[in-house]
């Protein structure tokens, strides 16, 4: 449990440290920092979600969760993933902005841009994921109750349903394609872009 609490406790005082000079410094306030801040965010909201469980497990063998907090905790890992890789294209539109028309950046990615983008990737985030939690309240579970991990995953709960999970199958793979592997596509050609020029 000591190398898991050493990260656990070098994830809160980096990224909250990072949080707090880019509010305290006003030098910092210009869109690359507020979209650091948001994946700093992002990074300790994950480890707040999943850490707490993984030390009670380790610390004093707390092996049970309720459902409730089970499929909370699914949806917010799944959640920050997507706000996450949706904070790293945003962070890549900016150093394509930067790079590409300098003299017109400030122009560009103003500060209601910047909060409209933001919005945007937690909206993304955060609305993905309702379709395919919320039948996992209503699914009966006549399977074992023991998940392969120490948090709870979309994938290990809904192995335990007993009843038509063909949605919750597709749904997460069309997803993570939608998102994840588009999102990569659009940062690598950004990136081309920018060697480019």
């Amino acid at each position: 449990s000591i190398p898991f609490f050493a990260v656990y406790i070098s994830v809160l005082l980096g990224n909250g440290t990072l949080l707090y000079l880019i509010k305290d410094d006003h030098n910092l306030h210009e869109p690359m920092y507020y979209f650091l801040a948001m994946l700093a965010g992002t990074d300790l909201m994950v480890t707040l979600t999943t850490m707490p469980t993984v030390m009670g497990v380790l610390w004093m063998n707390h092996r049970e969760m309720s459902h409730g907090a089970c499929f909370l905790q699914a949806y917010f890992i799944h959640s920050l993933s997507i706000v996450e890789s949706g904070v790293l294209l945003a962070m890549a539109y900016d150093r394509f902005i930067a790079i590409r028309t300098p003299l017109r950046y400030n122009s560009i990615l103003t500060n209601s841009r910047v909060m409209k983008v933001g919005l945007g990737v937690l909206m993304r985030g955060f609305l993905s994921l309702v379709p395919p939690i919320v039948p996992l309240y209503w699914f009966p579970y006549c399977r074992s109750h023991v998940l392969s991990h120490a948090f709870c995953l979309h994938q290990d709960v809904m192995k335990l349903a007993c009843a038509d999970i063909t949605f919750n199958r597709v749904y997460p793979v069309i997803l993570v394609a939608l998102t994840f592997f588009l999102d990569a596509l659009i940062i690598l050609f950004s990136y081309i872009l920018i060697l480019k020029t």
